[in-house]
């Protein structure tokens, strides 16, 4: 059997290496069109933010490695030019000696990725502007740096490679400016919980302007469309990714709804024995079930472990993915799983949402907060998104939350985990328990959650409800919910004679310990339209930010 495999980063040589590992007598051949084979795209910010020393470290494996250890034969800087179809052949051009051949193939995968976006700026082509991508901008990139000495960056595009580069660039000394169009960094995130990224991003020095959109690039300016002037003598596109589909297409192989190439669960397409893996091809939601498109690293390697197994007769099929995602931003980790709060309403689906902030480890050991946003099904009790920000105990958490929800949890499930505990790494009622045992409460109605925004919106309507401030006094007069009292929690029992039991009530403290042991009071004392503010004041006050 001859395998031909059109592209070798990661998703490629993952076809290669399994394909090998399950056939010792197949042909497999792969062609790639730029330098550099297998390497570590999500590494190339650390290194130039000389966190990483040299640049060989993200590029460990060349063709002459995979061809002794798999028997492969790799061919860079050799472009596939055409493919016959119906006669299984394909044109190859050596892109260093313009030489043209045919080659020959009984199964043929396409890994050709994907290509960063060039906004249509005036200006894109000069060149102290750079993409992040290739192994071939990382060293345009670096030998500019050395170079030119530039003091002021620009980043267009607050994404995770945007915000990667900001952290990096800064660190490195530079004075940064990220921009984005939309009014928000990470799309993949609510924007309540943007906004405590955003709110570092500029605590530590990064200049973030949103919604703005940049029109003009010149030598030492850029120029927005609102106006604005920004000073740059180095300027990085971070605005997406587009797969590389145009070679699939011209052979009739079909597009999916998000513009990469419809594969089914083997990574099969509709053209017989012709398979796409990687950042060119479409995955799907193990929530929903319908196309979803994020071109990681860690998808990549999976699909083309895959595609690998069926090729030489396995049954390993692609399961789908929940869109996770982590990056660091300075001293903070921000992760997100599965669907947001805007997703999720646009699913149709009845939800609760719960803002819990607890530390991630235990307080006198100096463990620092999490705030967790996590979303769950009414009607089924199944978590079904989380989003993470914190300095500390982030990935842990994530990883837990992106299995449970792989593996169709409940919300009451969470608290019935067996977690690690000891006082240096979590607390006894881990961040996790305490989310599940607090959706599964508000879901069931025992201690009803509403949001910051939900509050607001009701106060707005001029709806009569009592909200009750269970803080201390001098907690109160620093920063409190519009139109609360203040009743400290020891005080409620007597001074509840002062409220209505008919009237809805909302119950908070700082982040929502407090406010759910006040709300468990008025319960008992009758009270049945009461809700515990997700998340307390200080969720409160970082939504009346976000507004």
């Amino acid at each position: 059997m001859k395998i031909i495999i059109i592209g070798s980063v990661a998703a490629g040589t993952s076809v290669a290496a399994k394909a090998r590992r399950n056939d010792e007598q197949a042909e497999i051949t792969l062609y790639n069109a730029d330098y550099d084979i297998s390497y570590s795209v999500c590494g190339i910010p650390y290194f130039l933010g000389g966190e990483i020393d040299e640049l060989e470290t993200l590029t460990p494996r060349t063709p002459s490695w995979f061809k002794k250890r798999y028997n492969v034969d790799i061919f860079i800087r050799h472009e596939v030019t055409s493919i016959d179809a119906v006669e299984k052949k394909i044109q190859v051009k050596n892109l260093d000696t313009n030489e043209v051949k045919e080659d020959i193939y009984d199964v043929l995968v396409f890994a050709t990725g994907a290509t960063p976006i060039t906004p249509e700026i005036s200006g894109v082509e000069l060149e102290h502007v750079f993409q992040v991508r290739t192994i071939q901008n990382t060293k345009a990139i670096e030998k500019f740096m050395k170079e030119k000495q530039p003091e002021k960056a620009t980043i267009i595009g607050a994404g995770y490679i945007g915000l990667e580069m900001a952290e990096q660039l800064k660190t490195r000394g530079l004075d940064v400016t990220l921009v984005q169009r939309s009014n928000q960094v990470m799309s993949h995130l609510d924007k309540d919980m943007a906004i405590r990224v955003e709110e570092h991003l500029v605590k530590k020095g990064v200049k973030l302007l949103l919604n703005e959109e940049i029109t003009a690039i010149n030598e030492a300016e850029i120029h927005s469309k609102s106006g604005k002037v920004i000073e740059a003598d180095m300027v990085i596109l971070a605005t997406g990714v587009r797969p590389n589909t145009q070679l699939a297409e011209a052979i009739g192989v079909n597009i999916g709804q998000s513009g990469a190439i419809a594969v089914n669960s083997k990574m099969q397409t509709n053209i017989p024995d012709v398979y796409a893996v990687g950042d060119v091809a479409e995955s799907f939601s193990l929530i929903t079930g319908k196309p979803l498109y994020r071109p990681l690293g860690s998808t990549a390697n999976k699909m083309g472990r895959i595609a690998g197994d069926v090729i030489t007769g396995g049954s390993l099929e692609h399961r789908g993915i929940l869109g996770t995602g982590i990056l660091r931003v300075f001293d903070l980790a921000v992760g997100q799983t599965g669907m947001t709060e805007k997703e999720a309403l646009e699913e149709g689906y009845s939800i609760e949402i719960l803002h819990n902030i607890k530390p991630a480890r235990a307080e006198y050991l100096g463990g620092k907060d999490l705030i967790i946003k996590a979303i769950a099904d009414r009607q089924t009790g199944r978590i079904l998104g989380v989003q993470i920000v914190g300095e500390e105990g982030v990935d842990k958490r994530m990883d837990v939350f992106v299995t449970a929800i792989t593996f169709q949890a409940k919300a009451e499930d969470l608290f019935h985990l067996d977690l690690a505990y000891a006082p240096p790494f979590s607390t006894t009622k881990d961040p996790v328990m305490y989310t599940g045992m607090a959706l599964q409460n508000a879901i069931e109605k025992k201690n009803k959650l509403i949001t910051p925004s939900d509050l607001s919106e009701r106060i707005n309507n001029g709806e009569a409800i009592q909200v009750i401030d269970t803080r201390s006094a001098k907690q109160f007069q620093a920063s409190c919910v519009d139109s609360a009292i203040n009743i400290a929690l020891g005080d409620l029992r007597e001074k509840s004679k002062n409220l209505d039991p008919l009237l809805p009530t909302v119950t908070y403290c700082n982040s929502g310990t407090t406010g759910n042991a006040a709300q468990n009071v008025l319960r008992n004392l009758g009270y049945s339209d009461i809700y515990n503010l997700s998340g307390g004041n200080k969720n409160y006050q970082t939504f009346k930010k976000s507004k």
